[in-house]
């Protein structure tokens, strides 16, 4: 398992690949607990971190997993979690406390059918929407999906450096099918691609405010044992990162969080167009479903159907404004999920008038692009 040279061709799995991923962005700590089918991401970082220099933690439960994340990246240490649906209930908690104190983590969840231990070993999309809103209060989240092997090495390095830059948790969000597909990848030089880091206090200890806005609306961030006086609370906050009552400084910290997320939406939400320019009927999908939609437009060509691809990397922040020129271009848009249409409604929401159809199993079995390509002919 693993491919530890750049540039070497390797046969992994998904669940590889985003270690692999994990590794190249400067992941050096994880922690979690084992759990279908995200098993093969800590039994390789068990594995993969000791030789570089990192550490790898099996804690007593999902819980402590994400909480052990938070506390050795607010150390100053890039960390990653993996877990499915069960275990990633079970986080919701530390997730918010990660959210209100803008620590930097990546939190894989491997969906599965469910609800409870519901299907261990089969593909689902279920998860969504407890990705955006699973943890309360008013909070931005970043959620990103992967529908392929080099997608789980590449949307992997990109999760960490959105999470490093905007000081934000970042749920990626792969599936059964996805993690335990094997292709052949080439791993890239490090100098083909970015890798960023959190930007550390400038200025003497003593000026140092860890929650003081700026033009970005991302404070610096010291770690753990830098010298620099930094109070942690799930409380909100003032610019000091102490507790307040006050509404002027309630309501300025809220909106920061908000802001700092709009500010970044042109490199924080990815999709993927395939044969769009002249298509009247399109397809919206993510995850191992792409795939089959990939293939699906393609059978429709054949046929003389005019069908495109919109493949969706970010699902939240939702990408609207990308998605709204498809709806009005399009005669009609098929939405082919494994749930029961969570992502086809915030399609809907972007413009009520369209056609929006939806394509759905909960069966755990894959939707296969004959399906998706029988539903575009009744369009």
């Amino acid at each position: 398992m693993g491919c530890e040279q750049s540039g070497k061709t390797c046969l992994l799995q998904g669940n590889e690949a985003i270690v692999e991923g994990a590794l190249a962005a400067g992941c050096r700590f994880f922690a979690g607990y084992p759990i279908t089918p995200a098993s093969e991401i800590a039994e390789l970082m068990s594995m993969r971190l000791p030789e570089v220099g990192g550490a790898f933690i099996q804690m007593e439960d999902e819980i402590a997993g994400i909480g052990a994340v938070i506390g050795a990246s607010l150390a100053g240490v890039k960390s990653l979690t993996a877990t499915s649906g069960p275990g990633f209930s079970l986080m919701q908690e530390n997730l918010g406390f990660a959210c209100i104190t803008e620590t930097p983590c990546v939190i894989v969840n491997v969906m599965r059918g469910g609800p409870s231990t519901g299907l261990p070993t089969s593909p689902a999309q279920g998860d969504v929407m407890q990705a955006r809103w699973g943890t309360h209060g008013t909070h931005p989240i970043i959620v990103l999906s992967v529908s392929s092997v080099i997608d789980s090495f590449e949307v992997t390095i990109h999760a960490f450096n959105i999470s490093e830059k905007y000081r934000i948790p970042v749920i990626l969000l792969s599936d059964e099918v996805v993690a335990h597909t094997r292709e052949s990848i080439t791993i890239p030089d490090k100098s083909e691609f970015e890798v960023v880091n959190r930007i550390r206090p400038g200025v003497p200890p003593e000026w140092f405010h860890p929650y003081e806005d700026n033009s970005r609306g991302v404070p610096p961030m010291a770690a753990f044992g830098d010298g620099y006086r930094h109070h942690i609370t799930g409380l909100v906050h003032d610019v000091h990162g102490y507790p307040t009552q006050r509404p002027d400084e309630i309501d300025a910290f809220q909106r920061r969080q908000f802001r700092k997320i709009t500010n970044g939406f042109s490199e924080i939400q990815m999709t993927r167009s395939v044969m769009l320019d002249d298509a009247d009927i399109a397809v919206i999908a993510y995850g191992s479903v792409s795939r089959s939609a990939l293939r699906a437009i393609k059978m429709a060509r054949e046929r003389g159907i005019k069908a495109g691809l919109l493949h969706l990397t970010t699902l939240f922040p939702f990408p609207r404004r990308i998605v709204d020129p498809v709806l009005r271009k399009c005669r009609a848009v098929l939405v082919p999920e494994m749930n029961l249409g969570q992502i086809s409604r915030e399609v809907k929401r972007v413009n009520l008038s369209a056609k929006v159809e939806k394509l759905n199993r909960l069966d755990g079995q894959l939707i296969t692009p004959e399906e998706i390509f029988e539903k575009l002919l009744t369009l």
